[in-house]
C-alpha cells in the first residue's frame, strides 16, 4: 500500500472553512472577519468551482453565516464544535493509498500551549467522519499548516517548528521524518529554518513556501527596506535552491513579493504573508492585507505560476488579527 498526500492543486471534492464564532475571542473584529471568510467562501464555490463545507460554531454563527451566505451555490453550512477557526491545524489531513482514500489525526495541543481553546480536539474527528472516511490517529502533535506537500512524498517544513519542543519534546529530523513517513507516506523532508518573525505557530511553513507545481516552490521575496522578514526569506531561498523534491530533480524556485512591513494597532509586527493562498479547483485565492503595490506584484506573479486558474486577492486584514490567514481556515478534501 502506498500512503500519500495528494497535492493541493490536486482536485478536491469539497473544501473545508472555518467561520468565525467566538465572539470572546474575535472582539471587535469578529463581524470583518465573518464578512471576510464570506467572501471567501463565494469566491471558492464560484470561481473556484469548490464544494465549500463552512463550519460554524452555535446559533448566532449560524445565524450570521447564513445572513451572509444563504442561496450561495456550492456553499454548505455545517454545525461543529471547535475552539477556533483554525481547520488546517486542528482537522485532519486527507490521504490517499493504493487502496482507499483516509485521514490522519494528531495530537493538537494548541500551538505549543500557547491557545488551548475547548472544542479543537474534537475537530479532526467531526470532519472525517462528515466526509466519510476513517480516521487513524498518531500520537504526536502536529498541525497541517506545518507541512506542504507536492504530492510524490516530499514534504516542506521547518525545524522552528517541528523540531520545537512545544511539541514534541525530544524530537530529531530522524524521529520526526520517521513519524511522517509512517503517519503520512513522507519520504523526504526539506528541512527550512525559522518562519515568519511573531508567528504564533512557531514559524509554519504555509506562511513561508509552498510547493506550486511538481518540483516548483514559491517562497517570499522581501518588499521594503524594513520588511522584518527579509533574511528569513532569503535563507529560504537559498536552503531550496539546493534541494530535490518528490521525483528526484531539483527544485525550480518562484519568489514572490511580500506583504512587507505589516503591524498591529498597536505598532507590532504580525505574520501577514502572501503564501497563506489556497489552491481552489479552478482559482488560486491569496489574501490581501491593503499594502498596495506588493499585493500587486504578488497577484502578478501568482498568475504566471498557476495560468490555468483564476487568481483572486481578497482582504485579510482583519483575519490577521487572529493570527492566520485563508490557508489556516481551510483544509480540502481530496476527490
Amino acid at each position: 500500500m502506498s500512503l500519500t498526500v495528494p497535492a493541493e492543486w490536486s482536485p478536491h471534492q469539497a473544501m473545508w472553512l472555518g467561520f468565525p464564532s467566538h465572539a470572546d475571542l474575535w472582539e471587535d473584529n469578529l463581524e470583518p472577519a465573518q464578512d471576510e471568510v464570506a467572501a471567501l467562501a463565494r469566491a471558492l464555490a464560484g470561481p473556484g468551482a469548490e464544494r465549500v463545507r463552512l463550519m460554524v460554531c452555535g446559533d448566532a454563527a449560524e445565524k450570521a453565516a447564513r445572513e451572509r451566505l444563504d442561496g450561495v451555490s456550492g456553499v454548505e453550512i455545517v454545525r461543529g464544535q471547535f475552539g477556533d477557526i483554525w481547520l488546517r491545524d486542528t482537522g485532519p489531513i486527507f490521504t490517499a493509498s493504493d487502496q482507499h482514500s483516509g485521514a490522519a489525526g494528531f495530537r493538537f495541543n494548541g500551538w505549543g500551549g500557547k491557545y488551548v481553546l475547548e472544542g479543537d480536539e474534537m475537530v479532526a474527528d467531526q470532519i472525517a467522519a462528515a466526509s466519510g472516511v476513517p480516521l487513524r490517529v498518531n500520537d504526536f502533535v502536529l498541525e497541517g499548516g506545518a507541512l506542504d506537500h507536492d504530492g510524490f512524498g516530499a514534504a516542506l517544513t521547518t525545524r522552528q517548528c517541528l523540531l520545537n519542543p512545544n511539541r514534541n519534546p525530544g524530537w530529531t529530523e530522524a524521529a520526526a521524518e520517521a513519524a511522517l513517513a509512517s503517519a503520512l507516506g513522507v519520504r523526504k523532508v526539506l528541512w527550512l529554518g525559522d518562519g515568519l518573525v511573531n508567528d504564533h505557530t512557531d514559524g509554519h511553513v504555509d506562511n513561508l513556501a509552498r510547493f506550486v507545481a511538481p518540483g516548483v516552490v514559491a517562497c517570499p521575496v522581501a518588499f521594503g527596506r524594513d520588511d522584518p522578514n527579509a533574511d528569513i526569506y532569503d535563507a529560504a531561498a537559498e536552503a531550496l535552491a539546493s534541494m530535490t523534491g518528490g521525483r528526484g530533480a531539483p527544485l525550480q524556485i518562484s519568489r514572490i513579493a511580500s506583504p512587507g512591513l505589516i503591524q498591529n494597532d498597536e505598532g507590532e509586527v504580525v505574520p501577514a504573508s502572501h503564501m497563506n493562498f489556497i489552491i481552489a479547483n479552478e482559482a488560486v485565492i491569496a489574501p490581501l492585507y491593503g499594502e498596495g503595490l506588493a499585493e500587486s506584484f504578488a497577484l502578478d506573479t501568482l498568475r504566471s505560476l498557476f495560468p490555468e486558474r483564476t487568481v483572486i486577492g481578497l482582504s485579510s486584514r482583519a483575519l490577521l488579527s487572529g493570527g492566520g490567514s485563508f490557508h489556516c481556515i481551510s483544509q480540502q478534501e481530496p476527490a
